[in-house]
């Protein structure tokens, strides 16, 4: 992993379980395979990953002879594991599903926010700094029986669904690998993308980054989005086109949370910084401070799993990577 996150994760005492379950020294950091103890690398069965982890391809897999398993204390895995990985029969895991959960609850948060138009409200009381008629500003508004649109039944997604269902809102969802069965099970109603996009008073991305899913938000689809509507990303920024969303935004007529942009961090003077209809985050939806304690605890709860020779609860495969983050 990363110097700063091991030193994060060392001053949270986040690994301190893990030499009970495992031979292991939470002191070392590996950051480059070329430059570490060759010994210790010979007989290294599990790695324990995390964000910045180097990338193991044929030549870091070849100093890793008796590797068994990669433990990954955080999401995505594609930073670093490669087919290589999988062509040799290495089980990967990963703690995708705990860092799911801040996401989700940031999400939720952000779609209440929404259609209760906080956001706009405050900005107005901090600028006027007097009362103003409620009754008018907040006509429309409001989280009766609004409509939510879900892209995605991601981690991510389906956790939103969840945490949705106490609230009197209908929930739409798009997801082409999810039928009419199992969408009636989640309490969600399928429609195709861009029916979801019409009629939600928010739109919340939770897809995958795919070659297919690249700015799968483009103008046509953005100009969908019904006036007042809200649309949310927390996925990742490559799937809207963001020149198509700077100019929708400019008009006034929608807004946005982004928590995710293309390029990872606008450019000074992106209007996404100013607009008054954007609320814009540096990717803070994920874990951060104690949450990456809670994705420590699932990975070490998979080490000591596999060393009482149980399966990973939270085993990744190639296949799955095709059709996730």
């Amino acid at each position: 992993m990363g110097a700063r996150i091991h030193r994060t994760l060392l001053a949270a005492s986040a690994l301190e379980r893990l030499p009970r379950v495992a031979d292991a020294d939470t002191g070392l950091l590996v950051t480059d395979y070329r430059s570490a103890d060759p010994e210790l690398l010979a007989r290294t069965e599990v790695l324990f990953t995390h964000w910045g982890s180097p990338l193991l391809d044929e030549d870091a897999l070849g100093r890793l002879p008796a590797l068994k398993a990669v433990v990954h204390a955080a999401g995505s895995v594609k930073q670093h594991v490669t087919p290589a990985v999988w062509e040799r029969g290495i089980a990967v895991s990963s703690a995708a599903a705990a860092n799911a959960l801040p996401v989700a609850e940031f999400t939720l948060a952000a779609i209440l926010f929404a259609n209760k138009r906080v956001l706009e409200s405050a900005r107005r009381y901090r600028r006027e700094q007097a009362a103003y008629e409620l009754l008018p500003h907040f006509a429309g508004h409001g989280n009766y029986r609004r409509t939510v649109g879900i892209v995605g039944a991601s981690r991510v997604g389906r956790r939103v669904i969840e945490l949705l269902r106490p609230f009197d809102l209908d929930v739409l969802l798009y997801d082409p690998y999810v039928g009419p069965d199992e969408a009636a099970a989640l309490g969600v109603r399928p429609l195709p993308l861009a029916e979801v996009v019409a009629h939600g008073d928010v739109v919340s991305i939770h897809a995958p980054e795919l070659p297919g899913t690249r700015r799968m938000f483009d103008a046509a689809l953005l100009a969908r989005l019904a006036d007042g509507a809200t649309l949310i990303n927390t996925a990742r920024g490559s799937l809207v086109d963001t020149g198509a969303l700077v100019a929708e935004l400019r008009t006034g007529r929608i807004h946005a949370v982004i928590d995710v942009t293309d390029p990872d961090e606008p450019p000074a003077g992106s209007a996404l910084y100013t607009l008054p209809n954007v609320l814009l985050t540096p990717h803070i939806a994920g874990s951060l401070g104690n949450e990456l304690t809670r994705m420590a605890h699932w990975a070490v709860d998979e080490v000591e799993r596999y060393a009482h020779g149980h399966p990973f609860a939270h085993g990744v495969g190639p296949q799955e990577l095709s059709r996730s983050a």
